[in-house]
């Protein structure tokens, strides 16, 4: 055959999951973006309530696009848990979505 298959090395392994984060917070961010009308220079330090959008239909319009966004399932607990842009990645990274 004319064509060698070549197995990925670790570097291009590292380098695919990379580029997977990084369109994980790209999507986390517009969905933030999105749901409380924010510019991303807007998202470091977000809090529940700290602005009006993001109320408790905020948050449930939160959850609902996070949940579809990367086809998870988000515990009572951990919705409860998720108060700010930074905590939320936490709770993500506990269902496999790192960001």
């Amino acid at each position: 055959s004319r064509f060698k298959i070549m197995k990925p090395t670790s570097l291009d392994k590292s380098f695919k999951k990379g580029v997977f984060f990084v369109n994980n917070k790209k999507i986390y961010n517009k969905i933030f973006m999105s749901t409380f009308k924010l510019e991303e220079n807007e998202l470091a330090g977000l809090k529940y309530r700290s602005i009006p959008l993001w109320d408790s239909l905020g948050h449930m319009l939160l959850m609902e696009s996070i949940e579809d966004a990367f086809n998870i399932s988000i515990e009572t607990p951990d919705m409860l848990a998720f108060s700010s842009y930074e905590k939320g990645m936490e709770i993500l990274a506990e269902y496999g979505v790192t960001i």
